[in-house]
């Protein structure tokens, strides 16, 4: 987006001197955290506990002569850290794709026009503009501040803000916390001083998520257990005489059926894969935790400009102190547009109305760029409601860019938090001093005055927040000599003027979708009570008689919020208080925040959610952002958030079952005169086809039906909890049933007992896994790569039977079309099950 700059403006470099610096020095980025080699990729892989205890038996069956078996074990050693490496590459390139979705942007002036870049484009000699919540993109030379103040714990530990003067130098990565500043680059990249204490500092990768980590910690579990009883067996197995290598290999083959090798890969898969969904439905998350975070979410803290409302704010009423009431219309942030007076008539700007529009134009650090090829329509550049008043005075017939070059600000005040108001300085045309104030009514009307404003103009303020109306009091004071605005006392009232924000039409419906949901919705502005009432009403979540936070009676904290869900008056400072005070009544918070002071309670909330338009402090802050500054996109993160979630404990559901199966076939089968039901090599195979591509397909599933009609799940809710770890057992013991009752009516048969086994075991497996599937609903189309990964894996099972060199490598024996179909039909009993009591149940197979 781009405006054109006032006459006075500097036009900073050419497009074409900029793109020959950025040819020349690179991009404006320090050092890159190196690629991971392929070969660290690989070590990594091989030095999992997991792997390490495949890679043990290899070593026992190769002493046991066994080199069938350790064939087939390295193979599948082989074949797990493949797919371990290329799923880390697509998760890792996943992730990289999301930050770059995030990259930090910067405000530069080029051609005389102001543009916004990627701040890897900003080249030395450029101009940039800075505002508070900026991050400083590079080493710049400041030629202009406004009462500007930086944050340097970036480079010197030190949060106190430090005051920065024209001919002063600021660093990137720093942050800006008040006032304004101009300067040009003087260095950037890895010449910056962030970029060299980069390049000394390894970068590091981020850690695991906590889901990772227990998911880890349940795969270590599983297999100590399975070395313990493996143990056990083969002591047992020995005393009772039977065989020390054919109970060398039943242990070995305990060891491989508990060892669930590819679920950590199938889980960060799921996780960065189902970011990049999110990344699709405009919702960018910054950390792979958000992603599982998100399911466990039982309340949004919401403000209210952009999220909940349209974000064209404009101008809908103007009063001036002389009492003429005006109507104000137009599209957008046009400046065109009409005036209604009282009785409704079209009415021509009067010399107090115009006074008054003048007075918020010039107190104002926003402006309205016209349309172009990419933005069709007036745009805001700045604050939105700031820009709102530019446009109004364009409708009041003054020409901003004329006005502001006319009456140009030789002193301010930013707008402050604590006084709710700002001020600044004009030369007039005339040679005197203009003093323009801004602000909340209670504030500005309140404030030291010549004359007291109009009987009723504080009352009447009331009345249109009450209305949902956001107003604000002006005042002004003409001087003849320049004041400094601190000590300003003459002030007197201009007028009041009422910016309103259309509620989103869709906002209801999101608040109805979030009860559904079982989370709470609240309402965090900082409006007059009677504006953040109206809108809580307007919205659904707060109703006459109910109680409402105001920040300006006092700190918040877990004591005094209860079940409000409407807060007034609430400074960026008493968000982080309100985050943790809903945590500490057992919330997980997701909140929503756009200011450099919305940082802090974006860090401190469980989902710190930033605007794409916001500042880019709060971007780095945030968890997750909004690209299109919509809440309800929110909703629909947490709904997916909640998909991924359940397609991980499908996952767990289909794969522990399957070993649980295994290793009751193992340990039952020499009580039913099965004295080694499968081999290692078997026991492989079947993981190989059943956990590897089904079990990513898995991940791809949609969501359920009532996905978003059930209450959030406990983040302390173990990940084998709400009865997966009962289904994982019974499904498990269900499965070897049928493949011991397979075995041994073959074994009575005189037929190859072994392969039966063999068969009946995985084909029953890919069968759990169409069970657990999401459930059908209409106008929604399979999982196709579920079935296609299902089906392919099923005939390579059935190929092992088949195919003689697959036979003498897994050990198995030739069956008959007819005893494989026997086989095919008896393997479908577990998953027939799971599905009929998944149905009777009317819950999901995957619990």
């Amino acid at each position: 987006m781009a405006t054109t700059t006032t006459s006075a403006a500097v036009a900073g470099l050419t497009a074409q001197q900029a793109a020959s610096r950025l040819r020349i020095d690179g991009p404006n980025a320090v050092a890159a955290p190196p690629r991971r080699h392929l070969v660290t990729r690989v070590a990594h892989q091989l030095t999992d506990p997991l792997v390490a205890l495949l890679v043990a038996a290899a070593v026992v069956t190769t002493v046991l002569g066994d080199l069938p078996d350790t064939a087939v074990i390295l193979l599948v050693v082989v074949v797990n850290t493949v797919i371990g490496v290329s799923q880390e590459v697509r998760a890792d390139a996943a992730i990289a794709a999301l930050d770059q979705m995030t990259a930090p942007t910067a405000r530069v002036v080029r051609d005389a026009r102001h543009l916004v870049i990627p701040a890897a484009e900003v080249v030395q000699d450029d101009l940039v503009h800075l505002e508070p919540g900026d991050v400083v993109p590079a080493d710049l030379r400041l030629h202009e501040t406004h009462r500007f103040q930086v944050d340097e714990a970036a480079l010197t530990g030190e949060s106190v803000p430090v005051a920065r003067d024209a001919g002063a130098d600021v660093y990137a990565g720093t942050v800006v916390v008040t006032g304004r500043a101009a300067g040009t680059v003087v260095r950037t990249g890895s010449a910056s001083a962030l970029g060299r204490i980069a390049t000394l500092v390894a970068t590091t990768r981020p850690g695991p998520t906590p889901l990772q980590r227990r998911l880890a910690g349940l795969g270590r579990a599983l297999g100590l257990t399975a070395v313990a009883l493996s143990t056990v067996v083969f002591a047992i197995g020995v005393a009772g005489g039977r065989p020390v290598i054919e109970m060398a290999i039943t242990a070995v083959s305990l060891v491989v059926a508990a060892v669930p090798e590819s679920l950590p890969a199938v889980v960060t898969l799921a996780l960065a894969l189902g970011a990049r969904r999110m990344a699709g439905a405009r919702a960018i998350p910054r950390r792979l935790h958000a992603v599982e975070t998100l399911g466990s979410v039982t309340l949004v803290a919401s403000d209210k400009t952009g999220t909940l409302t349209e974000g064209r704010m404009a101008v809908q009423r103007a009063i001036t102190v002389q009492g003429g009431t005006y109507r104000v219309n137009g599209s957008g942030y046009s400046p065109a547009g009409d005036l209604l007076d009282e009785a409704e008539q079209p009415s021509a700007a009067p010399a107090a109305l115009r006074e008054l529009a003048r007075a918020v134009l010039l107190c104002n650090d926003a402006t309205i760029a016209s349309p172009d090829a990419e933005h069709p329509q007036w745009m805001p550049v700045g604050d939105p409601m700031e820009a709102a008043l530019v446009a109004f005075a364009g409708r009041c017939g003054l020409d901003p860019d004329a006005e502001r070059t006319a009456w140009p600000r030789v002193a301010e005040l930013p707008f402050d938090q604590q006084t709710r108001r700002m001020t600044t300085v004009h030369r007039r045309p005339d040679g005197g001093y203009l003093v323009v104030c801004k602000g909340a009514p209670e504030s500005v009307l309140t404030a030291p005055l010549v004359d007291s404003p109009p009987s009723g103009m504080l009352a009447e303020a009331h009345r249109m927040a009450a209305s949902g109306l956001r107003v604000l009091a002006v005042a002004t004071a003409r001087y003849d000599a320049a004041p400094d605005p601190w000590a300003v006392r003459d002030l007197r009232p201009a007028g009041l003027v009422a910016v309103g924000d259309p509620l989103r039409a869709q906002a209801p419906h999101i608040a109805a979708a979030f009860d559904d949901a079982g989370i709470h919705l609240v309402l965090i502005t900082g409006d007059h009570p009677a504006t953040a009432a109206a809108i809580g009403e307007q919205l659904g979540i707060w109703h006459d008689g109910d109680g409402l936070v105001q920040g300006d009676e006092g700190a918040v904290t877990a004591n005094g919020v209860g079940d409000q869900r409407v807060f007034a008056r609430i400074q960026p400072e008493q968000k982080l208080d309100i985050v943790a005070a809903l945590q500490e009544r057992g919330h997980v918070v997701a909140m929503t925040g756009d200011g450099v002071n919305d940082a802090p309670a974006l860090r401190r909330a469980d989902i710190g959610v930033a605007m794409g338009g916001g500042t880019e402090v709060a971007r780095q802050a945030a968890d997750l952002v909004l690209v299109d500054d919509n809440l309800a996109t929110v909703g629909t993160a947490v709904a997916e958030g909640r998909r991924i979630y359940d397609n991980i404990r499908r996952f767990l559901r289909y794969a522990l079952a399957g070993g649980a199966a295994e290793i009751l076939v193992m340990l039952a089968g020499p009580f039913l005169g099965l004295p080694v039901p499968l081999l290692p090599a078997q026991i492989l195979w079947v993981n190989l086809l059943t956990h590897g591509v089904p079990g990513v397909a898995l991940g791809a599933e949609p969501a359920e039906p009532g996905t978003m009609h059930r209450p959030p799940r406990s983040p302390q809710e173990s990940v084998l909890g709400a009865g997966l770890l009962r289904g994982v057992l019974l499904t498990g013991a269900l499965l070897a049933a049928v493949v011991l009752g397979a075995a041994v009516t073959a074994d009575a048969l005189g037929r190859p007992w072994q392969s039966v086994a063999f068969v009946v075991l995985g084909l029953g497996q890919l069968g759990i896994a169409l069970a657990v599937r999401a459930t059908p609903r209409p106008g929604r189309g399979r999982n196709h790569a579920l079935t296609v990964a299902v089906a392919v894996s099923a005939l390579l099972q059935l190929a092992a039977v088949l195919v003689p060199p697959l036979r003498d490598l897994l050990g198995t024996e030739y069956l008959s079309a007819a005893e494989l179909a026997t086989c095919a039909a008896v393997a479908t009993l577990p998953g027939l099950a799971v599905r009929l009591a998944a149905r009777k149940g009317r819950g999901t197979p995957n619990a």
